[in-house]
């Protein structure tokens, strides 16, 4: 017993996939798009899981004026990998909870998340990381030892 001749069979898979599209493209035109701020969060989140570490170094931190006027505070740091400088800021507006702008101690070294496969996609902050650092390194100075005296240097005997 056949319910559908053949030509019934294309006629219902034609219908089946125009809903198939309609569906698809009412679906991309009402669909909530993701705001700069929650793009944004999710690049600084797959830096921290992904992200590979470099020493760098703050070089300013200030504040320019956004696409609709209203003031963000960048904050400016190199890095070198592989032979190449690279000079980046990022957005620390929205992160005024995690880092204090006045505490950043500009001409401090500092950490920096990279991409491997993207060396300028880079932060220095993030949710749940810092790279900033509190104070300089401390290197051990080693005692001054007298000048070696030649004399112990001839072979005796």
């Amino acid at each position: 017993m056949v319910l559908f001749s053949r030509h019934g069979w294309e006629i219902a898979g034609g219908v089946a996939m125009m809903t198939v599209l309609v569906g698809g493209a009412v679906w991309l035109l009402v669909r909530r798009r993701p705001t700069e701020q929650e793009l944004e969060r999710a690049r600084r989140k797959q830096l921290v899981q992904f992200g590979r570490l470099v020493d760098g170094m703050l070089l300013d931190l200030c504040e320019v004026n956004g696409k609709d006027g209203a003031p963000l505070k960048l904050l400016l740091f190199n890095y070198r990998i592989g032979g190449v400088d690279y000079e980046c800021s990022q957005d620390i507006t929205y992160l005024q909870e995690i880092v204090n702008p006045a505490e950043v101690r500009v001409g401090f070294p500092c950490t920096v998340r990279y991409q491997p496969g993207n060396p300028q996609n880079s932060i220095v902050i993030a949710e749940g990381w810092s790279g900033l650092r509190d104070a300089l390194p401390q290197l051990a100075i080693r005692e001054r030892r007298e000048p070696l005296d030649p004399s112990r240097l001839r072979k005796q005997g």
